[in-house]
């Protein structure tokens, strides 16, 4: 008996010493795939014998990406603890993302990421290896309904939170410093900016229009009215600007309309239909540095690629768990790197495409 609780003691005494020694500031490095095993090939789209446009590069989950060894000393300890003795109560609640919309790469490299389900926006700051989770949209107010995102003026964070009504100001480390659309706005989702003309679009989703702040907050413009005409919205979303043009996602019209810089209608594209290539329930749209146009189809769970004329490429997805594939996707958007990012919503993760170029 003295010899057992002899190594119950060494087990306790190891314990402990793995959980001081994860007191101390711990060091992460983040992985943009903790789950995709080394030395397996990488998923290609389209496949084989196709030539390949998109390679899979990984995905965001939450804490999981990061890593570190000193973290997994302390969870070791912990374990040993609860093991042993009962002297710890219920595991760490994992930070992970739950009902991920949209998200932005900021000029500062960092992903973000809104959660309607976690009323929160995630921060993957991948060169400090650090998940920053950002709560509160005002000085004693939360997040309710987190959607579109955007960059501001000195790198200020934009949220559109579509309860609240309006438009929150973050600063680079998550402080709230301001809001703006109290009044003007109906239901605000989808947030976009023309950072040459100091423009904030906002699409007004129950007012079926698109609003236009000035970069302090002041009402300038209004683009459309409900209804099916080029021009007119019906349910408008998500927006992005790209090549000093505005792209909305028209939900209930089942398209997508191409702005001018100063409000004109360029172009639409998009219909309803049985087959990959239309668009039934259009949701996140973005454009990459080489005027691919990419649309959420969340009817049928695919990505949808376009050219810059609005023509069809190819589709990426259907309904599943696995690589490539999506369950109701929300979000996409993409970064000066090539990557093309994709709110997986209902799996609770943002899938990463590398865009491999045209040749």
């Amino acid at each position: 008996m003295a010899r057992a609780w002899t190594s119950i003691g060494a087990w306790l005494t190891l314990a402990a010493a793995l959980l001081l020694a994860g007191c101390a500031e711990m060091k992460y490095t983040m992985r943009m795939d903790p789950e995709h095993p080394d030395g397996v090939p990488a998923r290609v789209f389209p496949a084989a014998p196709e030539t390949p446009r998109y390679r899979y590069a990984g995905q965001l989950w939450g804490q999981d990406n990061l890593f570190s060894a000193e973290a997994n000393a302390r969870s070791a300890g912990m374990r040993i603890l609860h093991w042993i003795a009962g002297l710890v109560g219920e595991e760490e609640e994992i930070t992970t993302l739950r009902r991920p919309q949209a998200g932005m790469v900021g000029a500062d490299g960092r992903v973000y990421v809104t959660d309607i389900a976690a009323h929160a926006v995630f921060v993957f700051d991948e060169a400090q290896g650090k998940l920053h989770v950002w709560e509160m949209a005002a000085e004693k107010r939360r997040f309710v309904t987190p959607i579109g995102i955007a960059e501001g003026p000195q790198q200020q964070v934009l949220v559109a939170d579509a309860e609240h009504g309006r438009i929150f100001m973050l600063s680079r480390e998550g402080k709230p410093t301001g809001s703006f659309g109290e009044g003007a706005l109906v239901r605000p989702t989808g947030i976009a900016r023309d950072a040459s003309r100091g423009r904030i679009y906002v699409s007004d989703t129950h007012a079926h229009d698109v609003k236009v702040f000035d970069d302090h907050g002041r009402l300038i413009d209004t683009l459309g009215q409900r209804g099916e005409e080029e021009g007119a919205f019906n349910f408008p979303t998500h927006l992005a600007f790209a090549g000093d043009h505005l792209y909305v996602t028209d939900g209930m019209n089942a398209r997508v309309q191409v702005f001018d810089g100063h409000g004109r209608l360029v172009k639409s594209f998009g219909q309803r239909g049985n087959y990959v290539g239309n668009l039934n329930r259009p949701k996140g749209v973005a454009v990459d540095g080489a005027g691919n146009v990419y649309v959420v189809e969340g009817f049928h769970d695919y990505l949808l690629v376009f050219d810059r004329e609005g023509r069809f490429l190819l589709p990426i997805g259907g309904t599943g768990r696995g690589i490539g594939q999506f369950f109701l996707p929300a979000g996409v958007w993409s970064d000066a790197r090539g990557r093309i990012f994709v709110a997986d919503m209902f799996n609770g993760r943002v899938v990463i495409f590398q865009f491999l170029g045209a040749t």
